[in-house]
């Protein structure tokens, strides 16, 4: 598993670094080209033209290759936890060429999600060629798990990240195995990302003062707010697809490049990613000029950005950029973002998403010294704080969230106050029911493409390709397994429990073995029934919420 994970994290690092570098320099040109129409107004018709033509493109290939559509990750999910059945040699032209489009004309996707795809589709081309065309069983499930850990890793430069979200966010169980390979992949692929590109952080947000210990307390309103723009953000999300859904499939993309003729026009700023905003709301009220914040970021567009900000005069001065430019960015971020994501257009939303909770973030920081006198100097911490809030109520990992924060600031000085963020956004969401983001998107899918999973079921169930195979699943607390003995529990017919890890200590469990929460589960299974085995033991081993 490690030396597969070094040779997934070359293969998917090289892939996510040509991606990320199309992306970015598709951005940047998106924001010079919308300035010279601003300039030149007759280009406003072959541009027009250009965007119909990329929108039927785009659908065309969406309708060829489903998978390819959106974010990714849920996608990569379900080839993990459902047996989806994922082909890289489709996928991987259509994320390409998809998110290129889409970035060249500002559509305001992030990188990410597909870069985790891409580094999925990258280890399923290396498990292949190294099992010698044995596929579709745990243990490639296991070397994708690790290539969705090197996209990430090389997406962000953040390799602890990568572990981590193959864990909490993919896998959703914790096992060597998957430890291994996902350690080994990342720590490889964001070698190669920090060859390209350096070694400075995606984010460089500089030196950030220590937030006193009396002010802690801010933290607390922050994070209740973070949580709630998580919420917002994952129902807006969800209502857009819904609406675009009542669309021909043809015209939904064709709809999104269209509304971003007019955004790109107005407010250039909130076209890409977003690491702009996010610098712009960690420099607003801290000393340097927004225009310069928003040069500083590191998604492209610094031709264009500059061209675009002569337009608005000295509106991006820092004395200028208050609240209510604040607010203005902030809606218009939500709205663009669920516009372009919801056509199904290739592209990610976990840059979005953190982009708008820094613009909360900022938001409360701004508040708070305007009308409760807070030291403009601890407004750049609350953008950290609401960034990692809203990104954990959001997809509901707070661990990648705060490791992620923590990498891409480049310091640990803050751990504090962005984990109690992010857990009091987690919070928030778990009170008001909300789904994880990429879980309600798994759902749609597998709704929406009821071939898809059907043709992975039937696949599973040929016995002389799959065979037989072994799945661990952990125990949690609560689960309708836990404190129950091995005979009690009524266990999937096509399984057999032979090994239980408690701790250091593996067990050959009998009748009366008692199972307890944390406990690993070792399952042997026939290949013909994994989808059945899988869904029955996580409904066991799980707790029900």
């Amino acid at each position: 598993m490690a030396a597969a994970g070094v040779l997934i994290g070359v293969v998917s690092g090289v892939l996510v670094v040509l991606y990320r570098l199309g992306i970015e320099y598709g951005v940047e040109f998106a924001r010079w080209m919308y300035s010279q129409i601003r300039q030149t107004p007759w280009l406003v018709a072959p541009w027009a033209v250009a965007a119909v033509a990329a929108g039927v493109l785009i659908a065309w290939m969406i309708r060829r290759e489903p998978m390819a559509s959106g974010s990714g990750i849920p996608q990569t999910e379900g080839v993990v936890l459902f047996g989806l059945k994922m082909r890289w040699q489709t996928i991987l032209p259509v994320r390409f060429i998809g998110g290129l489009l889409a970035g060249a004309f500002g559509l305001s996707m992030g990188r990410e999600g597909p870069s985790i795809q891409i580094g999925a589709c990258g280890a399923q081309f290396v498990a292949h060629r190294l099992r010698r065309g044995r596929r579709e069983d745990m243990q490639e499930h296991y070397l994708v798990t690790a290539g969705a850990a090197a996209g990430l890793s090389a997406a962000f430069s953040a390799p602890l990240s990568g572990m981590m979200f193959a864990l909490e966010g993919v896998h959703r169980s914790f096992s060597p195995a998957i430890l291994m390979g996902a350690t080994a992949a990342s720590l490889t692929a964001d070698f190669v990302s920090k060859y390209c590109f350096g070694l400075t952080p995606v984010l460089d947000f500089g030196s950030l003062p220590q937030l006193p210990i009396e002010q802690y307390v801010w933290v607390l309103p922050v994070g209740v707010i973070a949580g709630l723009v998580g919420v917002l953000m994952n129902r807006s999300l969800l209502g857009f697809q819904t609406l675009f859904g009542k669309l021909p499939a043809m015209a939904r993309p064709v709809v999104a490049l269209g509304l971003a003729l007019p955004v790109g026009l107005l407010l250039p700023q909130v076209l890409g990613g977003g690491a702009n905003l996010i610098a712009l709301a960690e420099h607003v009220g801290g000393g340097m000029d927004a225009g310069g914040a928003l040069m500083a970021a590191d998604d492209g567009g610094a031709v264009g950005l500059q061209a675009a900000a002569a337009g608005f005069g000295s509106i991006w001065d820092v004395a200028e950029v208050g609240l209510g430019m604040m607010i203005l960015l902030f809606v218009v971020k939500i709205l663009f973002t669920s516009t372009s994501f919801g056509a199904g257009t290739p592209g990610g939303i976990f840059m979005p998403i953190l982009s708008v909770g820094a613009l909360g973030g900022g938001i409360c920081g701004l508040a708070a010294n305007q009308f409760a006198g807070l030291p403009a100097e601890s407004i750049p911490l609350f953008a950290v704080c609401g960034m990692a809030g809203t990104l954990s109520a959001s997809v509901k990992t707070p661990i990648t969230s705060i490791l992620l924060t923590v990498e891409m600031s480049g310091t640990v000085t803050h751990m504090l106050p962005v984990a109690l963020s992010a857990f009091i956004g987690l919070l928030v969401s778990d009170v008001l029911h909300v789904k994880p983001i990429y879980g309600a998107l798994l759902e749609r899918y597998m709704k929406q493409h009821p071939n898809e999973a059907a043709a992975g079921t039937d696949e599973a169930r040929v016995p002389s390709k799959v065979g037989r195979g072994v799945m661990e699943f952990p125990v949690e607390m609560g689960a309708p397994a836990d404190m129950h003995r091995v005979r009690d529990v009524a266990w999937p017919s096509g399984c057999l429990i032979v090994g239980l890890r408690r701790g250091e200590s593996e067990i050959v469990p009998r009748g009366d073995t008692e199972v307890r929460a944390g406990d690993y589960l070792i399952v042997l299974f026939s290949g013909e029934e994994a989808p059945f085995v899988r869904d029955a033991m996580n409904a066991l081993c799980r707790l029900q919420r």
